[in-house]
């Protein structure tokens, strides 16, 4: 079957907005622009991201599908938990080894939590769509109350985002094409304006409210914290499907990008953290921007090529196919080679 070009285009633009957010996150704080640009992006991009991981999620509860499931995620999460510690050291970086393994470095946290979802997703499928919705934003509320729920197997993420993921499950590909309407997509403009401007003026906002890894108290609001949550749910849906309204739906050269967003979402925090660490780049002026933009996309490109992919599939997937493709290829010109000399 052809993959759909809609979703992958939305998937290769939602991991180039990963990876320009994780660039530019060092000048958030020297910088009102860089800030607001910088909130306005994660309000959307994650939710968005989490929520068409949901839509393919089936829910099985075998055995099979479960171990599967642990070996795609869970393996490549404990192979680059390790690659990432020993990486932190070699470049100097601070705090290396203050995290055990079920404190996720980097992005890690997605593949536990992306496990998890799934988990959770074989009992709440079998309750009605809106009381399993409800359920799932009560205890997104509910876990910032506790201060031990935070970045430890990824357990706040995890429960603050399963909303999303739970969202993309029921939704079906009609009720998905609504917001590719005209109207919708002049509204869409209208909302991620509105958002926008609203954050350039209002006071700070502390962005540890759309990462979702900390509690309310951690994040200085322990009474009025479920408001703030229910703000950031509020915005952080109408935002996402806002995006969406605007993802083509035909294929370009570009689409088969979104179909290799796992290793470009586990590797390029090698590339980031070495410019951070090394501090190598600086975001200064207009013409910065331009290029944090070009190289933003050289990193999603380069690490999406079959290049790449076939170097790294043994950690990344846990299996070496692409592998033994090239070497039976390389050993069917080798015979070619030698029939023509013989």
């Amino acid at each position: 079957m052809e993959r759909n070009a809609y979703f992958d285009n939305a998937k290769m633009f939602l991991i180039f907005f990963v990876v320009f957010g994780h660039m530019i996150q060092p000048y958030v704080e020297g910088s009102q622009a860089i800030g607001t640009f910088y909130t306005w992006l994660y309000t959307f991009h994650m939710p968005a991201f989490i929520f068409l991981a949901g839509f393919y999620a089936k829910g099985r509860s075998s055995l099979d599908f479960i171990m599967n499931l642990a070996k795609k995620l869970l393996i490549p999460y404990l192979i680059f938990q390790a690659i990432y510690t020993i990486y932190y050291f070699y470049i100097g970086k601070a705090g290396w080894l203050t995290d055990s393994i079920f404190y996720p470095h980097w992005s890690l946290w997605f593949l536990i939590s992306l496990f998890s979802w799934h988990m959770l997703l074989i009992g709440y499928k079998k309750i009605h769509p809106a009381i399993a919705l409800t359920l799932a934003v009560t205890l997104g509320i509910i876990v910032g109350y506790f201060d031990p729920i935070g970045h430890m197997f990824s357990l706040s993420r995890t429960f603050v985002f399963f909303p999303f993921f739970l969202l993309g499950h029921f939704a079906s590909m009609n009720q998905l094409m609504i917001l590719k309407q005209k109207r919708m997509k002049v509204l869409s403009v209208v909302v991620m304006s509105i958002i926008a401007v609203a954050i350039y003026f209002l006071p700070d906002i502390n962005s540890g409210w759309l990462l979702a890894s900390k509690s309310y108290s951690t994040l200085g609001m322990e009474t009025y914290g479920s408001i703030a949550r229910i703000s950031v749910y509020l915005t952080a849906f109408v935002m996402a499907a806002s995006f969406l309204a605007w993802v083509p739906q035909r294929r370009f050269a570009f689409t088969k990008i979104g179909e290799r967003t796992l290793y470009v979402y586990l590797l390029h925090g090698f590339i980031v953290q070495l410019f951070r660490n090394y501090d190598i780049l600086s975001l200064d002026h207009f013409g910065h921007w331009i290029g944090f933009v070009i190289l933003s996309a050289i990193i999603v490109i380069l690490l999406s090529t079959n290049t790449v992919m076939t170097i790294w599939q043994p950690l990344v997937e846990a299996k070496a196919s692409r592998i033994k493709r090239l070497l039976i290829k390389l050993g069917v010109k080798e015979e070619r080679y030698e029939e023509q000399t013989d």
